[in-house]
């Protein structure tokens, strides 16, 4: 089985094969598959940009029997979505990409003295026209995941089996998971933190606070400690939050040591860059288990793009833990609303898909009273989600720790059946994708199976 497929679904090995009919000389653009938007190098004509009708290549898959062919590499399109490899085709000229450049520089210079009515409305102006961006879909895009779900279908229909095992996505059979975390930006932000975390702990929600190390506040020892001591995770935000952390590999790699360096005084195990701002193929000089800097669908973000997946990944060693909800600066100030109904179409819509909810709450945004209304109806709604739906509601670390166990952990069968080898397996389930009526569900126990 390709690698991507095999590590999303950790089916047992050489159960389902793939041929790949594509050229090296072939050059990358946007295509589909039944419907879903690629990008990648394929066999059918692609087009330059993600706007217009594609071409769709499905019909050119074929089924008569293992392996199923394709005509593009799923490896080569799963790392074009993680890494954002698309957003380059509709990037335009050198010079425009210089005066951006030059423009955030300049912002981020003066930002620190903006407040945020004024911030909303250059952010605003800066995000015009994010409606009118197709690719990724908002709010939310798990164009990866309905691939690897087609992808499986169609390599059980040429391999002839209508039931495959796999290891479930989640430990102890949760249907899904939700995490909560923290930017703290400013000191007022840093202040509100002991606030933030009793109105947390008053839903018996847990989170994570990435603090700023440098320049735009002092970390006292006590407010660290603080933290940890009420169950809660620190985890590293930037270097100086300037938004230049990437615009130079150099100066990236030069940060990134002091980066490291903090992330070992402070004891933490997750990094999320400022303003989201990133290069995923660099992020491999980072010394942390996970990483949350990249949006799964971004189109009012400073930096567009998204990884278009609702589940966690591996770029490398590091463990990416998509955004895939709207952050509240976005929802409250460039939006302009305080009313759910954004966070509620990406809940029920993660849900319904098992991923993973994941939320960026700034304690510096949720002061005024209007905010903390809506998150108070965000806690009370996740709490309703883990009665409901079963939904995890781990620390961000919990997750990185179960996925990285899941990532090598075996399927293998026995005399009893399917059984599952590895660290952690004592929490894992066996999982059944069913082929049925023309689409992929989910079971426990291959008779029963829930969408």
């Amino acid at each position: 089985m390709l690698r991507a497929i095999s590590d999303y679904y950790r089916s047992p090995d050489g159960t389902i094969a793939f041929a790949r009919n594509v050229g090296t000389e072939a050059e990358p653009g946007f295509f589909t598959f039944d419907g879903i938007p690629c990008f990648g190098r394929c066999g059918v004509p692609v087009a330059p940009t993600a706007t217009g009708a594609f071409l769709d290549c499905e019909t050119n898959a074929r089924t008569n029997g293992a392996p199923l062919s394709l005509d593009f590499d799923p490896d080569e399109l799963a790392a074009n979505f993680r890494l954002e490899r698309y957003v380059s085709a509709g990037r335009g000229s050198g010079l425009r990409n210089v005066l951006h450049r030059s423009a955030r520089a300049a912002y981020y210079g003066v930002r620190p003295m903006l407040p945020v009515a004024v911030r909303k409305h250059i952010q605003r102006a800066n995000s015009h026209g994010w409606r009118k961006v197709t690719f990724p879909q908002w709010p939310i895009d798990a164009s990866l995941d309905m691939l690897f779900e087609r992808l499986l279908l169609l390599g059980m229909k040429s391999a002839g089996i209508d039931r495959l095992p796999f290891i479930w996505f989640w430990p102890d059979g949760h249907r899904a998971a939700a995490i909560l975390t923290h930017d703290v930006e400013t000191a007022a932000g840093r202040d509100f933190c002991t606030r933030l975390m009793d109105l947390n702990g008053s839903y018996a929600m847990r989170a994570s606070f990435q603090v700023v190390p440098e320049q735009r506040y002092e970390v006292p020892q006590a407010y660290l400690d603080e933290i940890r001591e009420r169950g809660f995770e620190v985890n590293i935000h930037d270097l100086n939050h300037d938004g230049k952390l990437v615009l130079k590999k150099d100066e990236f790699l030069r940060r990134a040591a002091k980066i490291n360096n903090y992330a070992r005084r402070f004891g933490a195990l997750g990094f999320r860059s400022a303003v989201l701002y990133r290069n995923v193929e660099w992020f491999g000089a980072l010394d942390f288990l996970y990483d949350m800097s990249v949006p799964n669908s971004a189109p009012m973000d400073p930096q567009r793009g998204g990884c278009c997946t609702v589940m966690p990944f591996f770029v490398g060693d590091l463990l990416e833990l998509p955004l895939t909800t709207t952050q509240d600066y976005s929802l409250f100030h460039v939006l302009g609303t305080y009313d759910m109904e954004v966070w509620e179409r990406q809940i029920k819509f993660v849900i319904k898909q098992h991923g993973l909810l994941s939320f960026l709450i700034h304690p510096d945004y949720i002061i005024s009273g209007s905010a903390q209304d809506t998150y108070r109806r965000l806690l009370e709604r996740l709490r309703g989600c883990a009665a409901q739906h079963d939904c995890w509601l781990p620390l961000p670390r919990e997750v990185a720790q179960w996925w990285k166990q899941r990532h090598k952990m075996k399927l293998v069968k026995s005399s009893a059946g399917w059984e599952v080898l590895g660290t952690g397996a004592e929490r894992a389930r066996v999982a059944w994708a069913i082929a049925e009526r023309g689409h992929l569900i989910y079971s426990f126990d291959n008779s029963c199976a829930f969408a």
